[in-house]
């Protein structure tokens, strides 16, 4: 689960194409710092607010040693993008500030003591997490705490399962140093001959297919960390030698890829740099506390430790991986299991989902409504023979994707199928080449889009013949078309046959696939087009309203909010008396509650047993939120640069009066009353954790056990579905 995490976490490199311009002014600088948090230290307090569920009392303790992982994953791959970023702008002496008015080096020394803190809080929380297991008869163990037959068993496993995957490999002027893959792991020994001669320096590294924990046979699980093994046993592994020393390691690598823009081959460029990112240049440098002195001598030389992050952990390596523990099968020690509600509305029309689109729109709220319902209405579009064409984007799919296997079989049945892969799609790259050759195999056209820009936009149109004349059928998403993250993120599906969606759908895929700029959009922003201007027009309609002395609000959900000019204007409606709540799961570089600035903006942070990701704007529109006039949004784009200038997204109006119900009274005004999983933001930057308890308010308790308005069916239209008030709970 917890690589699943890290997807919907990767962060943006630096620097951005808009980054400030270095400032020289003191007084400016100080001004900008008291104005903007900074991206890179917020995206720290967020990953500390993951972390903090690893102490969270209130959850079973697999799932905490499961945030315990993600959170160690997640700062895996700070390291690998932003850490590398701003050490490349430092080495190369640039100087560009970033929001709050640092300089890289700046950025680099606070981030440093930041990354040390949380690494000894994850020792600190596996250390207790470990104590409370073993009283639960889960050991992660030391492999001097086990009995005699247990020992004897790990080293039968040694000989028979490890021995023969991993190479001894001497360093010496003959044998020069091995190369380490990003996220390598291994052991170097300092060994001495029994008979005499030269010493040796031998390095093991430990396979990347090989399972980080071994399980003991046995009713007690019992789990004992691979390196533990070939440290233990390492005199199988050098007959002849003695042990003077040892000492475990990992590295991590600047994990990038930079594209040229005027790239001829973006398939070839893509397979030459994923083996570039493999060998990229050493950002940090973990060792074992205990690692012996003149192996650690030849680690420091060999990584250029002057460029590296090195950090000494007293405890355990790569906790990343202490996710292979949870799968461990103890229902007691997990969370209740859930499963997703397939929508009423599409069962009443016995599984026809384009029968039940053109009834009316639907929007899916996922996990707790399947995302089945989007798999199949691909499948169903593969097998119609009425339907004529599919158009699909795919940003990230998975590694085994029924939407891919649908479009496959679309193509096959003879249907006209295009489909955007998108190859910068960080850490997907490989597996997107991939689905690539597959479907253009099977003859899909295949369109990869534009050099410079990421189409991140989720949409699916599928034109179908009905009554002597085509229908659209649209689905947009503010998630992925990811099977498997679609259990645990929260994210939005769209479905509509409004004729209008469907034009301005074809006008995005005729961008895309043939740089044929769309005009005259009826429904749909997109950028890097329009998506911004109808943002600050919205933005700056509820400013008029409030000059006006009209209720004026806007409620916002989204992953991360970083970009100025969006954090500006927003200032700008706070002053002008606008009230806003904005529900930001992880960076925000805005500051909240600032006399003077932003006392009308209000910032909370929810963080649970599922991953927030749907993104959402409402906007009163003249009217006190929430209301049936309020203008509704949702989109693929976060509030970053990123997105709004070097991304293909859409921002899409949601005008059915029954989905408009859902996602502001529904989906916004729950996750704005969440109190037991939500962390506000104070003026000075902190988040606190919320209320948890009596009168507390559980918004991913709310969803699991409610149908969705527009999805439930008329069987149960007259169900008694809690509706939520914001007044009430004002009183």
């Amino acid at each position: 689960m917890f690589d699943l995490l890290q997807m919907a976490n990767h962060v943006e490199r630096t620097p951005s194409m808009n980054a400030p311009e270095t400032i020289a002014n003191p007084a400016m600088e100080q001004e900008r710092h008291q104005r903007y948090v900074n991206r890179e230290l917020s995206w720290l307090a967020f990953n500390r607010r993951v972390l903090a569920e690893a102490e969270n009392t209130r959850y079973p303790l697999l799932e905490r040693l499961r945030f315990l992982s993600i959170s160690a994953s997640n700062l895996d791959e700070f390291t690998m993008i932003r850490i590398a970023g701003l050490e490349g702008m430092a080495t190369r002496g640039i100087e560009t500030t970033a929001i709050d008015g640092t300089t890289p080096r700046q950025q680099l020394d606070a981030i440093r003591e930041d990354v040390l803190q949380i690494e000894d809080r994850q020792q600190a929380i596996l250390t207790d997490l470990r104590h409370m297991l073993a009283e639960e008869n889960m050991l992660i163990a030391e492999i001097n705490q086990l009995s005699m037959r247990n020992q004897e068993w790990l080293q039968q496993y040694f000989e028979n399962e490890v021995l023969p995957l991993i190479t001894p490999q001497a360093i010496d002027p003959s044998h020069p140093f091995p190369f380490v893959a990003n996220l390598g792991m291994g052991v170097i020994f300092t060994l001495e001959r029994i008979k005499g001669g030269n010493d040796l320096v031998e390095m093991v590294l430990i396979p990347s297919g090989a399972p980080r924990f071994v399980r003991v046979p046995g009713d007690k699980a019992i789990y004992i960390a691979i390196e533990q093994l070939i440290v233990r046993f390492a005199d199988l592994l050098f007959p002849g030698f003695r042990i003077k020393g040892d000492g475990l390691f990992r590295v991590l690598r600047d994990s990038d890829i930079e594209v040229e823009e005027e790239a001829e081959d973006l398939v070839r460029v893509f397979r030459s740099a994923i083996q570039r990112r493999r060998r990229g240049r050493a950002v940090l440098l973990e060792l074992d506390e205990e690692c012996d002195a003149e192996a650690e001598a030849v680690l420091r030389e060999e990584f250029d430790v002057d460029s590296a992050m090195v950090v000494k952990t007293e405890g355990m390596l790569g906790l990343r991986h202490l996710d292979a523990i949870c799968a461990e099968p103890r229902p007691d020690l997990k969370f209740s299991p859930f499963s997703p509600r397939y929508p009423e509305r599409v069962l009443e029309h016995d599984g026809d989902c384009f029968a039940a689109i053109r009834e009316k729109d639907i929007i899916i709220h996922h996990p707790y409504e399947s995302f089945e319902v989007v798999v199949d209405f691909v499948q169903q579009a593969a097998r119609d023979p009425s339907v004529v064409s599919i158009k699909q984007t795919l940003y990230r799919a998975g590694d085994q994707s029924p939407i891919i296997n649908a479009l496959v079989e679309a193509a096959q049945n003879g249907k006209a199928v295009t489909a955007v892969v998108e190859l910068k799609a960080r850490f997907d790259e490989e597996r997107n080449l991939k689905w690539a050759n597959e479907l253009e195999r099977a003859g899909v056209q295949v369109i990869y889009g534009f050099v410079e820009w990421k189409t991140h936009a989720k949409v699916s149109l599928v034109v179908r013949r009905e009554d002597n004349s085509y229908r659209t059928y649209c689905h947009f998403g503010t998630g992925n078309y990811h099977p498997v993250t679609a259990k645990i993120y929260t994210d939005l599906s769209f479905f509509t046959a409004n004729p209008s969606f469907g034009r301005d759908a074809a006008k995005l895929f005729n961008f895309i696939t043939g740089y044929v700029e769309p005009h005259d959009l009826e429904q749909l922003a997109i950028s890097p087009l329009n998506l911004r201007d109808e943002l600050y027009a919205r933005i700056d309609r509820e400013i008029e309203f409030a000059q006006k002395g009209r209720p004026a609000g806007i409620w916002a959900k989204f992953n991360s909010l970083t970009e100025k000019g969006v954090i500006d204007r927003l200032y700008a409606a706070s002053q002008a008396g606008v009230e806003i709540t904005l529900v930001v799961r992880g960076i925000c570089s805005l500051r909240a509650g600032v006399p003077g600035l932003s006392e009308n903006i209000k910032v909370k942070s929810i963080i649970g047993r599922f991953l927030e990701h749907s993104r959402i704007w409402a906007f009163g529109n003249g009217y006190q939120l929430p209301s049936r006039r309020a203008k509704v949004y949702i989109t693929s784009a976060d509030a970053m640069g990123r997105n709004l200038d070097r991304r293909v997204e859409v921002l899409v109006p949601i005008t059915n009066s029954t989905v408009h119900d859902q996602v502001l009274d529904q989906v916004m005004l729950a996750n704005i009353l969440d109190t037991e999983r939500s962390w506000r933001l104070d003026p000075d930057g902190e988040y606190h954790r919320m209320a948890i308890g009596d009168g507390g308010f559980n918004c991913h308790d709310y969803f699991m056990s409610n149908p969705s308005l527009s999805g439930r069916g008329a069987a149960i239209e007259d169900r008694d579905v809690p509706r939520l008030s914001l007044r009430d709970r004002r009183k």
